[in-house]
């Protein structure tokens, strides 16, 4: 529908994304971005161990093995090395969550990742307008999805949302947003396999709801940013706590401020 239609144009327009599509949950979102990389049974996908339990278990919707890597303790987010050493003849993709709204670090992921043509899937469910050396995340690997969870930074009550910059991984995640249907007299796609999807549409209520929620994304994140600047100062001159650093050249949403 037109609302739909709207709210995706917006989230693409807004970050620079290629490609926005909607979606009634983060979870499905990334179910439909495992599908779209054409996951199959017996193929692995490196997970984090650290994160919420979808962004492990959608890799198992097509058959594909869940492969746990460790944590760079700095950014809670999958370690490259980790990564680097856990990669075998069948690993197929990695799901890379940013997680608190941190993002990972994607460069040392990509550099060990695109040589070996393992595609990157961003859960970047807490990090909507968090951009990593100037990028924003989610747009960085292959695809990546956001939450607009009741509880995220901006919210329809439920939903989410997909992006890639690459035209065929675009139309196959919209085919499995809806059944898969028509993917053969349509589009002439023969390999069909990975395009069984259900209904994982966003309704028009939700979207006319997350089209508002997006115009206060920046002084969301603001506010955020601003509170956490506070607590990273007083927190810093106490021994036994360790508030989480993040760079100049990266932005961070706080969707929790973490601390060791």
């Amino acid at each position: 529908g037109p609302e739909v239609r709207r709210f995706e144009d917006a989230w693409s327009n807004k970050f620079g994304f290629r490609h926005a599509i909607s979606v009634n949950s983060a979870t499905t979102g990334l179910m439909t971005a495992v599908g779209a990389l054409g996951v199959e049974p017996g193929d692995e996908v490196i997970v984090t161990p650290y994160s919420m339990s979808a962004s492990a278990t959608v890799a198992l919707f097509y058959g594909g093995i869940p492969v746990f890597a460790d944590l760079d303790p700095e950014n809670n987010c999958l370690d490259p090395k980790s990564i680097e050493e856990r990669i075998t003849s069948r690993t197929k993709a990695i799901i890379v969550v940013h997680l608190f709204g941190h993002p990972a670090d994607m460069d040392r992921i990509l550099a060990v990742a695109k040589p070996r043509g393992i595609k990157v899937i961003e859960d970047a469910a807490q990090a909507p307008g968090v951009l990593y050396k100037g990028r924003p995340v989610g747009g960085i690997g292959d695809i990546g999805c956001f939450s607009l969870n009741y509880h995220k930074h901006i919210h329809a009550g439920e939903g989410g949302i997909v992006v890639t910059n690459d035209d065929d991984i675009a139309l196959r995640a919209r085919l499995i947003r809806n059944h898969g249907e028509n993917a053969f007299e349509a589009y002439g796609i023969t390999d069909i396999g990975n395009l069984i999807g259900s209904n994982y549409r966003l309704t028009e209520l939700q979207a006319a709801i997350a089209n508002e929620q997006l115009k206060r994304l920046d002084d969301i994140l603001g506010h955020r940013q601003e509170l956490a600047g506070y607590m990273t100062e007083r927190l810093a001159v106490l021994d036994g706590i360790t508030p989480q650093r993040i760079s100049s050249l990266h932005t961070h949403a706080y969707y929790l401020f973490p601390v060791r």
